[in-house]
């Protein structure tokens, strides 16, 4: 058995890689575990970018979060001469009458009402705005888009494969590819058994994202779900240059007429890389063993009849990518930050639920801060 560790961090995605990277720079003794080789695609810190916006409309007591965040992306960008935060600016387009939610009702003022509180650089767009400024998307005349200069998006496996890095130089340990089976806790230690060994330290922080219900198990039953989500990348060889980076923003379109929105980035990949745009589905619960990794080519046709093709006429129906990731959410929406009810020296965090990887720098931070003391 190991002893000699301060904590130790189970799950390496977006939160626990951040959450390692923070404990290294305090010169803490860390161990992080993951039962993959982060970054990878199983779970929910993939697909090449993560919009990242500051006046969060889940919630403005968010926005501080988002704003520490890109702070620590600078200054990792800086340390390692990586590329992970790029500025686009952002288009959250809403209207009058029913209409899909962005995770919470009201989400569009909410925005608004957190750019204004916490100083955002933003604007009120009316549909003709839109139209002369962005003229890929195809508004109707009693739309209104409210945009945000400092808006972009992150690359996640690079966030992640930064932080890890970060992490190791400062002394942390890596285990890749080691599934942690259980773990417990005593009164001034905690234990964990994986597949290849146990080990002990003062604070355990769990952050395995999509794994977290099995391995919680009874403790906290029905708290978390998980949705599978697919991404598409169409193709857009009639107009790519309207998507492009600098003329096309990241956005998110609460539809007239459905459940769910539509979100996309700019064109990064040239001609032949596709726009990507997804929408979401939060009715269907999965597991990361049970879950269809593969996309049919019906699920991209029916997203693109539906509401890809009405709202972007330059896109073409093909769909040159698709993937598919897991959500693991809560009822309203909202973070999971708590002390495990039966081992107060286990910090479960499951800050997530769809909108959780533009907040994880800070929330490493965090819960680095919480393990401490």
């Amino acid at each position: 058995m190991e002893t000699a560790l301060d904590a130790i961090v189970l799950g390496l995605g977006a939160m626990g890689s951040a959450t390692l990277y923070q404990l290294a720079k305090r010169g803490i003794r860390a161990l992080g575990i993951d039962r993959h080789s982060p970054p990878h695609a199983l779970g929910s810190s993939h697909g090449e970018t993560r919009i990242t916006r500051l006046a969060i409309g889940e919630g403005e007591e968010y926005t501080p979060l988002a704003l520490r965040s890109h702070e620590i992306w600078r200054e990792i960008e800086r340390e390692t001469g990586a590329s992970l935060l790029t500025t686009t600016g952002g288009l959250v387009i809403s209207g009058a009458g029913p209409r899909a939610a962005c995770h919470v009702p009201g989400f569009f003022g909410n925005t608004l009402a957190a750019a204004k509180r916490h100083a955002i650089r933003h604007e009120l767009l009316d549909a003709g705005e839109i139209r002369r400024r962005f003229p890929a998307f195809a508004v109707r005349d009693d739309e209104v888009g409210y945009y945000e200069h400092e808006a972009g998006f992150l690359r996640p496996e690079a966030c992640i494969s930064a932080q890890l890095a970060l992490a190791a130089h400062r002394g942390a340990r890596i285990h890749r590819n080691e599934a942690v089976q259980r773990f417990a806790g005593e009164k001034d230690r905690v234990r964990v058994w994986t597949d290849k060994g146990q080990y002990e330290a003062r604070r355990l922080v769990v952050t395995a994202g999509p794994w977290l219900p099995a391995l919680l198990g009874d403790a906290w039953a029905g708290r978390f779900a998980v949705r599978r989500q697919v991404l598409f990348w169409f193709g857009a060889d009639r107009a790519i240059e309207r998507f492009a980076p600098g003329r096309f923003p990241v956005f998110i379109w609460e539809l007239a007429g459905h459940d769910q929105p539509i979100y996309g980035f700019p064109a990064i990949d040239g001609p032949r890389g596709g726009v990507k745009i997804a929408s979401e589905q939060h009715a269907e619960a999965t597991t990361p063993e049970t879950v269809a990794r593969e996309v049919g080519p019906g699920e991209a046709r029916a997203l693109f009849d539906a509401k890809v093709g009405p709202c972007f006429p330059d896109l073409s129906g093909e769909c040159v990518k698709s993937l598919a990731c897991l959500y693991t959410m809560t009822a309203d929406c909202r973070f999971v930050i708590e002390p495990h009810p039966a081992y107060p020296r286990v910090v479960v965090a499951s800050p997530c639920s769809g909108h959780g990887f533009k907040h994880s720098a800070a929330l490493g931070e965090r819960l680095a801060a919480l393990a401490i003391d």
